[in-house]
């Protein structure tokens, strides 16, 4: 794999999962197109793999493929869901391109995985679970909540800890939603439906 100068912003690079989301490619491809040197990356030094977003924007324009990066999916609200059960994150993965509203979800396993490349999503909501290996919720949503760039971000917390649990492993960052599992999949619709209708009411307000 060939090393190239290290973007200096998280929004310039990618984790492995979520280019394979935006080129609409398998994780194993990515990784075949990396070690083929055509997308931009090196590991750091946990190991972990960072993708040049201008390598894939790149990769886009050579093969005539309709670019779905961020800053083509105006009107959608993003979704990034955290979840490390395979069962519960495809249900609900699903159900967010079934749901009422224009809703575009990426959808990962791990908190660390999160880490790596919520600064190229930009969610407008996050949702996550809070029992997880490694990164858990807890840890997540902390790590978040002192970076200003996700200051307005909607936080939504599913678990099947019960409130007391929580409260034992100290508690949750103010503002967020608790909700238990297993979630009600009509209240989500809801959510969304009044998460969009806030944004169009502040964009309106903006525009005024």
């Amino acid at each position: 794999m060939t090393i190239h100068n290290h973007p200096e912003r998280p929004e310039d690079y990618c984790g492995t999962t979520y280019a394979a989301k935006l080129l609409g490619l398998s994780v194993g491809t990515i990784q075949t197109l990396v070690e083929k040197t055509e997308l931009q990356a090196w590991k750091t030094q946990g190991g972990h793999r960072r993708i040049s977003m201008q390598s894939i924007r790149e990769y886009q324009r050579r093969h005539n493929m309709m670019s779905t990066l961020p800053e083509g999916r105006q009107g959608r609200l993003k979704v990034l869901l955290v979840e490390d059960d395979a069962v519960t994150r495809e249900m609900m993965r699903d159900f967010c391109t079934r749901c009422d509203m224009p809703v575009d979800c990426t959808a990962m396993s791990s908190g660390l995985e999160a880490l790596i490349d919520i600064s190229s999503i930009m969610p407008d909501v996050l949702i996550a679970d809070l029992n997880m290996p490694g990164v858990d919720g807890f840890e997540l949503l902390r790590t978040l909540r002192q970076n200003f760039l996700f200051k307005r971000m909607t936080y939504l917390v599913i678990s099947a800890l019960t409130a007391d649990e929580v409260e034992s492993r100290g508690s949750l960052p103010e503002g967020t939603i608790f909700v238990a599992k297993p979630v009600n999949l009509q209240w989500l619709n809801g959510f969304f439906t009044a998460l969009m209708s806030n944004r169009h009411a502040d964009h309106a307000t903006g525009s005024a």
